[in-house]
């Protein structure tokens, strides 16, 4: 299963020390905790208010678990707070989790009518209705098609702002609605409901989902030791795209021209690929959590200094 996966890239000792940054319903640290020994130290990240009360419940449990509410932006702030140094091993797993899309009051779900929030932190920031009051044609018809792959975006943004207009938009259900009467009649039935991507979209808009992975990213690879690895699961091809590139950049940051033989510009590699391939879930996986259908999985592992120079000397002629 992929989860086995996730545990098994960023696992190297059990006397490691480990960040799981988007804690959850802490699946995913439990997992890790029960391959630690006395020794093993686990950090983990979250904004969601609901993440950190199960936090701190198993905080109270086990004595080599730290759970902090914040974003895996502040990563970096996150282990100067905590006095830790460099670890063994980092994951993220992107995107919403179930308890969040089962509870209708989020407003994650076109399948459940609820308020239009969609906040990963319902404690701070401004709601989807807040942010939609402000917005701009060409800003929203960005945002689905950028973050959504939204074919019918310029559609479903008209229908937005007419409702709007009209004060006819108010809950999920309103979106769903529009949504699905938005697209051309052929586009409503056969696939994933044509409310999927938008929901998708705005929901990565609201927490501004993409600079977080941006920031955190980096800031992950930083934190590593050598050795150390990074696993990250993504959901869609915009959030795994930038997540491949960010790595790649760490990967291969030379910037000579193609055609020379050795790096000349001395930028060395940090990260080395040990799944580019992103790891699908399997069937069996699936079957138990249909949205386990669109997750992606790539791992990486921070080079030494040894490794980094080596590598810079044949840099130019890996483009």
């Amino acid at each position: 299963m992929l989860r086995n996966a996730f545990i098994d890239a960023i696992f190297s000792s059990p006397d490691g020390h480990y960040i799981d940054c988007t804690f959850g319903r802490g699946g995913h640290s439990r997992a890790l905790l029960k391959r630690l020994s006395s020794r093993g130290r686990l950090l983990a990240l979250d904004r969601d208010p609901e993440a950190i009360a199960a936090g701190k419940a198993l905080e109270q449990q086990d004595q080599r678990f730290t759970i902090c509410h914040s974003d895996f932006a502040q990563l970096s702030a996150s282990l100067e707070n905590e006095a830790w140094g460099k670890v063994n091993g980092i994951g993220f797993d992107l995107g919403v989790s179930s308890p969040q899309v089962d509870n209708a009051e989020r407003g994650f779900s076109f399948k459940q009518d609820g308020p239009l929030d969609m906040r990963m932190d319902n404690s701070a920031g401004q709601p989807l209705s807040r942010m939609l009051e402000h917005t701009s044609e060409r800003e929203l018809v960005d945002v689905l098609r950028s973050f959504g792959d939204e074919r019918y975006a310029r559609r479903i943004v008209g229908a937005i702002l007419k409702a709007l207009h009209n004060n006819t938009l108010h809950s999920t259900a309103d979106l769903e609605n529009l949504c699905f009467h938005a697209v051309p009649k052929q586009a409503r039935y056969g696939g994933s409901h044509p409310a999927t991507r938008t929901f998708q979209a705005l929901r990565i808009w609201v927490n501004g989902e993409m600079d977080q992975i941006d920031t955190g990213i980096r800031a992950a690879m930083d934190a590593l030791l050598p050795g150390g690895k990074l696993a990250v699961i993504s959901f869609h091809s915009g959030e795994d795209r930038r997540i491949r590139d960010l790595i790649e950049t760490a990967v291969r940051p030379c910037t000579c021209p193609p055609a020379l033989p050795v790096c000349v510009c001395g930028k060395k590699p940090s990260m080395r690929w040990l799944q580019k391939k992103p790891v699908r879930a399997n069937e069996q996986e699936i079957s138990a959590n249909p949205r386990s259908r669109s997750s992606m999985l790539r791992v990486a592992q921070r080079l030494s200094e040894a490794e980094a120079v080596k590598l810079a000397g044949y840099c130019g002629g890996l483009h």
